[in-house]
């Protein structure tokens, strides 16, 4: 019988066991127009964090007592839509269980066969790839010669930042927590790295570029972001993709260079990738291409088992992942 994870309640700080539940599915016979599919790989992504509160914001929140969401793709095992067959390759929204039934509100997208491992569609082809690729470059408007400075860089959205401006010709400075990770953010051709374990963020990055930065991509919050306010050169770009350092504990950030916004005309925008929806089809043609050419690389923090995605999840938020943090059923 098919399983799911549903939000038991709802987390005060850091989740814990305590708030999740996991539970049989009914096998209910497919309606007009739905698919039954079953899922091979989860996605596991920091945002869901954001989806445990019960506030508004830009995706609904999880409902108590109702299964969880998120990225994943699998193979049709059953069709009542013409448009779908049994054995197709797909990606979807149902994720946290280990079998989805999918109809027309949200109907998968039929992956098409590249010759990629399935589990790139969640990352680099993917959510992933599309936020770094759209926050980057529509967002930030980061262009050849830009000097750039990527927080999380050995995250999974950091990574793809790190190697979409190297292949956009622009100098490349990320930050990561560790020798091992930062080793890797310059495999990845990062010119520099600050490891944020090892000393204040400022000093390092005032080391990495001592000409400043003209773009920040900001995964992370905090003293990062403060960081890139301190060495923002003039008419600076931030994307601001996410503030992990606060999704748990809500606590305000201090921020003291905030105030060099104003001289040096810092223009910062949050967004989120399906502002750019409309250009996902030069998205998949040119990372398309990136992946092919050898001109992306992945990494991948594997979990096993629908029962390990707790675990997963909680590993985003105590440095537990290299790239991008997935669950393999």
């Amino acid at each position: 019988m098919a399983r799911a994870w549903h939000l038991k309640s709802r987390p005060t700080g850091m989740p814990t066991l305590d708030n999740f539940e996991i539970r049989d599915l009914s096998a209910a016979p497919l309606g007009e127009g739905q698919v039954r599919v079953r899922n091979l790989w989860l996605s596991v992504d920091p945002y869901m964090r954001g989806r445990m509160n019960d506030v508004k914001s830009y995706v609904p929140p999880f409902q108590l007592g109702e299964p969880m969401q998120g990225g994943a793709v699998g193979e049709v095992i059953e069709s009542n839509n013409p448009g779908f067959s049994v054995g197709d390759k797909v990606m979807h929204m149902a994720g946290w269980r280990d079998e989805a039934v999918i109809g027309a509100e949200s109907m998968p997208q039929k992956l098409p066969d590249m010759g990629v491992p399935l589990e790139t569609w969640l990352g680099n082809l993917g959510l992933t790839g599309a936020t770094a690729y759209f926050g980057l470059l529509k967002v930030a408007e980061a262009k050849a010669g830009d000097i750039v400075f990527v927080s999380a860089a050995a995250g999974a959205v950091g990574s793809a930042v790190v190697q979409i401006a190297k292949n956009k010709g622009m100098t490349v400075i990320g930050s990561a927590g560790g020798a091992d990770k930062c080793a890797w953010v310059k495999e990845l051709g990062a010119d520099a790295c600050v490891d944020y374990k090892a000393g204040p963020v400022l000093k390092q990055l005032a080391e990495a570029a001592p000409k400043g930065v003209d773009v920040y991509f900001d995964n992370v919050g905090g003293e990062h972001l403060d960081a890139a306010f301190a060495l923002a050169r003039d008419w600076a770009r931030f994307a601001i993709c996410g503030m992990i350092d606060v999704y748990n504990d809500g606590k305000p950030q201090e921020m003291k260079y905030i105030i060099r916004t104003i001289p040096a005309r810092i223009r910062m925008q949050g967004f989120i990738f399906t502002d750019y929806i409309q250009h996902m089809g030069e998205f998949h043609q040119e990372m398309g291409g990136w992946v092919a050419g050898g001109k992306m690389q992945s990494r991948e923090t594997v979990h096993e088992g629908l029962d390990a995605m707790p675990d997963a999840f909680f590993g985003l938020f105590s440095g537990g992942n290299t790239g991008k943090m997935l669950v393999k059923l």
